[in-house]
């Protein structure tokens, strides 16, 4: 069943990027562009609704930072979570992550269908990590908040869709002071201190089309509700054209070039550290379950690696043991001298024991390359908020 699912989520992918000709594909587009176009009128008036106040957010007297983007995935926004945790954790604030858990399995409900439909006892969050200790495994909090959470070990994650909730579980049971809130932009229910949203520079509104026809979640001109903006995966060169659109959207919104840097190599089954210098002139097989594969392939090619083999799977998903076993003897009869994956794939392998060819992942960082002292003042203005705002009109 999971491989069905995962085939049509292929199927239409390639219908919406344009990936599978012919007629019925055609077809299939101009149907999901017709709903696309509703899509959009549903999206603008539920903001209105929030707008006008008919739907109301809920303050928590919590400073509360959303990170987010307008489309779906693939925007590299982990690691910059991870910045921003880092920093303010830095500056003296007290950090809970809030994430939704994307494809996650939670545990079974202990509550019964009754109490269930009378919101009687709602299930607390998972607590994937409570600042001290990582509590759940990769399937049951999902593959970006446990890597989280492994990687940030002071830190609370906590995983719900109701994001209010667990808030609240953060500020009471855990004394958190800032909520980062991860892909929050269009969670409206929980009142923002500030939107930071994410813009790959790389297909910046992703093919131009709202779900379902193509991969926006919101028009580009709601990039109007951004506090700053970080135009990922950048390499350096001018990103002149992309900031007067971005302008043409929001003109006030502070920007900041960044890319994610590789840092170095880290062997999935021993946790061995080896430089990058390793993949210069080697033979690789590359496999990953990403939104955006050319651009981790292309990095492997950059560092110098010369890709033999490289396996794609869906966004998300979760390795088996045959699957890897497959991938992994394939590498071995064409003598490849190791297998390299993304941070986030390898959270979702099952255990594996020593191989006949070692599996490492790329471990990244974000590197600030234009925006340095907006960056600064970013943090500063959360971590040192002014002291003439009363809290009342800081929170409101």
């Amino acid at each position: 069943m999971g491989r069905s699912l995962e085939n049509l989520e292929q199927f239409a992918i390639d219908v919406i990027l344009e990936r599978r000709g012919g007629a019925r594909a055609a077809l299939l587009r101009s149907f999901l562009y017709l709903l696309s176009l509703i899509y959009e009128r549903l999206v603008q008036f539920r903001l209105f609704l929030y707008r006008k106040r008919i739907f109301r957010e809920r303050a928590l007297g919590c400073l509360v930072i959303s990170i987010g983007n307008l489309t779906v995935g693939g925007t590299g926004k982990t690691p910059i979570v991870e910045k921003f945790a880092r920093a303010l954790q830095k500056g003296g604030r007290h950090v809970a992550i809030l994430s939704r858990g994307y494809k996650s399995v939670p545990r079974p409900s202990k509550r019964g269908l009754l109490a269930k439909l009378r919101g009687d006892n709602p299930d607390p969050p998972r607590v994937v990590s409570d600042g001290k200790s990582l509590l759940l495994d990769s399937l049951t909090a999902g593959d970006e908040p446990y890597m989280l959470a492994h990687n940030l070990k002071s830190v609370a994650v906590l995983v719900d869709k109701d994001r209010v909730k667990s808030g609240l579980f953060a500020i009471e049971k855990m004394n958190a002071d800032t909520l980062l809130l991860d892909d929050g932009l269009q969670y409206l229910h929980l009142k923002h201190r500030l939107d930071i949203v994410l813009i790959d520079r790389q297909a910046p509104f992703g093919n131009e089309f709202l779900l379902p026809r193509g991969t926006l979640r919101e028009p580009p001109r709601n990039l109007r509700r951004a506090s700053y903006i970080f135009i990922t995966k950048s390499t350096g060169e001018s990103n002149e054209q992309l900031i007067k659109r971005i302008r043409r959207y929001n003109r006030t919104a502070e920007i900041i070039e960044c890319a994610h840097k590789p840092l170095h190599l880290q062997n999935v089954v021993t946790g061995e550290i080896a430089p990058l210098e390793k993949l210069r002139g080697a033979f690789i097989g590359s496999i990953c379950a990403i939104a955006v594969p050319d651009s981790f392939e292309d990095g492997l090619r950059k560092l110098g690696a010369k890709i033999e083999i490289a396996k794609r799977y869906i966004d998300h998903h979760r390795y088996t043991d045959a699957e890897l076993r497959s991938f992994i003897n394939r590498c071995i009869r064409r003598d490849l001298e190791m297998v390299v994956t993304t941070e986030k794939d390898a959270v979702r392998f099952p255990l594996l024991a020593k191989t006949e060819v070692p599996i490492f992942f790329l471990r990244v960082e974000i590197e600030i390359l234009s925006g340095h002292e907006t960056w600064e003042h970013c943090v500063a203005r959360i971590c040192k908020p002014q002291p003439l705002l009363t809290p009342e009109r800081f929170f409101a």
